[in-house]
């Protein structure tokens, strides 16, 4: 006869998800073990096996709920937002990602670390899940400003806003400077504001004056 599940699987499971993050962030997935993870969670080896059968599975857990709370987060600002202000909708999406990062910096720093370190069919699985979130940010990065659209710059200016957005758990302090709502604010509003600028500058670069020409006998 099959083990019946407990009724709170779902919620130990979670519980082992976030202790293994923060020994992943802390130790690296190398130099983590699965007794360590029991050891942090309170369980045996025994038991934890009865939620993951290694430490692959676990990595792969962690990065998937991550995602996928990431994910839903933006959808939901995305969809009431819609038909507001475009800059607005932008601010919106950004807010609700950095607010999503709220005690989840050990997931996003394993995410940023060792995604790469799983198989290969488990990386795409995940890697279509962050192409998702990145449509999310390029369909309103395009609405917000026109003069890019949908044109060769998008791209770069998705990735730009995500590395503004993804590295400010290096130096955020809760309570002191910007909130997360203002850093979101700031974000945007630097994208949105140099975005037209920055285009020209791409278009059509200043010219680089040519090196003066030795005087002779120098």
């Amino acid at each position: 006869m099959a083990r019946t599940r407990a009724q709170d699987y779902d919620a130990k499971r979670g519980a082992i998800l976030h202790r293994a993050a923060e020994l992943f962030a802390r130790h690296g997935y190398s130099g983590t073990s699965i007794t360590m993870i029991a050891e942090a969670c309170g369980m045996s080896k025994a038991l934890l096996y009865h939620y993951y059968p290694d430490k692959e599975a676990v990595l792969f857990d962690i990065l998937s709920a991550h995602l996928a709370e990431l994910i839903a987060a933006v959808e939901k600002a995305a969809a009431r937002t819609a038909g507001a202000d475009p800059q607005e909708r932008l601010f919106a999406l950004a807010a609700a990602l950095l607010d999503e990062y709220r005690d989840a910096d050990a997931e996003h720093q394993v995410q940023i670390a060792n995604l790469k370190l799983l198989p290969e069919d488990k990386q795409e699985r995940l890697r279509g899940m962050e192409r998702t979130l990145v449509g999310l940010f390029s369909d309103a990065i395009a609405a917000a400003v026109p003069s890019v659209g949908r044109g060769p710059l998008l791209k770069p200016l998705t990735m730009s806003l995500f590395g503004m957005l993804n590295w400010h758990y290096l130096w955020f302090r809760p309570g002191k400077g910007l909130s997360r709502e203002e850093y979101a604010r700031l974000v945007t509003r630097l994208l949105a504001g140099g975005a037209e600028a920055a285009a020209e500058a791409v278009a059509a670069p200043a010219a680089v004056p040519a090196p003066a020409r030795r005087a002779r006998g120098a």
